[in-house]
């Protein structure tokens, strides 16, 4: 990038040298002309002021010296007087633009270009008092021959300032990407201040992004760590009732109950996995999900309903109740949603507690709760129940069989549904959660 920076900066700076050269020559050769056109006036004017003939000639003769010619045009045209040619073998200069212009106005000039010689030559003609036309004509060089021999030095002037400029072009860089370079070598230090104020924003944006990439790494970690010592548990319980059923050291008795075990652990196992690759996809979800008018007290119902026996296996009821609100949603996600929450609330609950599923419309807006009687969960852990893995009573969380992945999901899908959570909770009376959908 410094480097890019440094060849535009000189690219730049060499064209703006360059054209800025070339306009000066320009002006120069506008003032040039002015000049000589002035000259060629004032001498006009001087020879106005001689009447005879050989005075003029006397004149001419040293205006020679200054490599300036003189000519008098009669009225008709003809040449009367050159102090360069024989004017009577002269052509009739009437048609002459300076000798039309003088004849009409008293004054004209004019410029003619000799391409052989890349020389113009100056023509300034005045008209006399007897009607005759006096002029005086000067060669200079072109504007192209001004430009030619002023190029050797115009080149050394260019190159040194071209010099000049990647030196600073060279130093300004290093200043504008200094700090980029200082963040990027330390993106931890607080120090926010920069030589220029304009990228205290871009500092600002890129540290924002680092800190939520070392966030999500530490996340990553956290639960590539958990996901492991998950793993390890149900694993190591089917591992050591195997050893011992192969080993022949297990009873007839025995055979049977640890076969339950392998049953429950390879259950638990599978769980902890299926969690786990829908809590990666919902993380790696980039594409548009496709969303779909629902009826989610319909949706409740069926959740209800297939949680139904799971209830009553925990000697808890359930039950539903609200009316028809619909919301836009994907549909295997909203099943998941309600699942999960009607599922931690039987499994968290006491026995002979109750949950109880509402749905109504509120404020142009469809609220689902679900409220249980169950163990609560302290103030202090209620902000990171959401965390994956995370859990307020472990012992109990892995005796109902919970993966503590399943509010993490909970989470993603209300995120993906551009909805709102709350959550209300007291130990010992029981815990609340409120979904609100927008619409």
């Amino acid at each position: 990038m410094k480097k890019k920076i440094n060849r535009k900066l000189v690219l730049i700076a060499t064209l703006a040298i360059f054209f800025t050269m070339l306009l000066i020559t320009v002006v120069y050769y506008d003032l040039f002309r002015g000049q000589v056109f002035e000259d060629l006036r004032a001498y006009t004017m001087i020879l106005t002021e001689y009447e005879d003939m050989s005075q003029i000639r006397e004149v001419s003769d040293k205006l020679e010296e200054y490599e300036m010619r003189v000519t008098l045009v009669g009225e008709d045209g003809k040449v009367l007087f050159d102090s360069e040619a024989d004017s009577a073998s002269m052509e009739n200069h009437g048609e002459r633009p300076e000798i039309v212009e003088a004849m009409e106005t008293g004054e004209g000039q004019a410029v003619r270009n000799s391409e052989t010689l890349s020389e113009n030559t100056f023509y300034y003609a005045v008209r006399l008092e007897n009607g005759s036309v006096l002029r005086i004509a000067k060669d200079a060089g072109s504007i192209y021959s001004i430009f030619g021999r002023a190029l050797p030095s115009l080149f050394m002037v260019l190159l040194a300032l071209i010099v000049l400029c990647m030196v600073l072009a060279h130093y300004l860089t290093s200043k504008l990407i200094a700090p980029i370079e200082r963040l990027a070598e330390n993106l931890d230090e607080s120090n926010d201040g920069t030589d220029y104020e304009e990228l205290t924003p871009f500092i600002s944006m890129i540290k924002e992004q680092h800190e939520d990439i070392m966030k999500n790494a530490r996340m990553r970690q956290e639960f590539t760590a958990n996901v492991s010592h998950e793993l390890k548990t149900p694993l190591t319980s089917i591992s050591g009732y195997a050893e011992l059923i192969e080993t022949g050291m297990a009873s007839e008795e025995d055979v049977v109950r640890f076969a339950h075990g392998i049953h429950s652990s390879a259950n638990r196992l599978l769980t902890l996995i299926n969690d786990i690759i829908r809590l990666s996809e919902l993380d790696g979800t980039e594409e548009e999900v496709s969303f779909e008018r629902l009826n989610l007290y319909q949706l409740a119902d069926t959740c209800v309903e297939m949680l139904a026996l799971n209830a009553e296996k925990h000697k808890v009821t359930i039950r539903l109740s609200g009316t028809e609100c619909y919301i836009t949603g994907n549909k295997q996600m909203i099943e998941e949603l309600l699942y999960n929450l009607c599922d931690n609330a039987i499994r968290y609950n006491n026995e002979g507690g109750s949950v109880s599923v509402e749905v109504y419309p509120k404020h142009g807006q469809t609220v689902l709760t679900v409220k249980d009687t169950g163990i609560g969960i302290p103030k202090e852990h209620q902000e990171r129940i959401f965390e994956r893995f995370y859990r307020v009573d472990k012992s109990r969380s892995k005796s109902t069989g919970g993966t503590g992945l399943g509010l993490a999901i909970v989470k993603h899908i209300i995120a993906k549904h551009n909805a709102k959570m709350e959550l209300a909770s007291e130990v010992g009376k029981g815990t609340t959660i409120t979904v609100i959908f927008m619409g």
